[in-house]
């Protein structure tokens, strides 16, 4: 008995810790985005604006690794026993997306906008039974310099 209450006790806190440090990620996250936000960034491969003369461009690229705590793999474990959306995963996923994003972003000041941005995800498993240790999203694009 007393292994089980030192199990919900782990659980719990973990929940809350987890909750905690997931809110203030995404605080930063909003935070950021709205710095960068004139920064435009689209997936189109031919600038915003063709009637100005490009200085140059660079490739840039942000990536993120985000591990799977075990609180979301045993929600994920309950969750594909009983079917549904998985948000525990969609939250990881969305961070990381963002903040790949905003890696990308950051990685070029002064550029005038970002074209072509692509996104890849992949997930990084680990031990025998393949069970997903973290997920990766890279974001990378063309940060395009337009002369002054």
């Amino acid at each position: 008995m007393e292994q089980l209450i030192i199990f919900g006790i782990l659980i719990s806190l973990g929940y809350f810790f987890g909750r905690h440090a997931e809110k203030k990620h995404y605080k930063s996250i909003q935070e950021r985005e709205k710095h960068w936000l004139q920064l435009p960034t689209t997936c189109s491969k031919y600038v915003l604006e063709d009637d100005r003369i490009i200085d140059h461009c660079d490739l840039v690229n942000g990536s993120m690794v985000v591990s799977v705590d075990y609180f979301k793999r045993i929600l994920a474990r309950l969750r594909n026993f009983f079917g549904g959306n998985i948000q525990s995963y969609e939250t990881l996923i969305d961070r990381a997306r963002r903040e790949a994003v905003l890696r990308l972003k950051e990685s070029c000041p002064g550029a005038d906008q970002v074209i072509n941005l692509r996104l890849e995800t992949s997930s990084i498993t680990k031990g025998s039974g393949k069970q997903i240790g973290s997920v990766e999203v890279l974001a990378y694009g063309t940060a395009v310099y337009f002369c002054k």
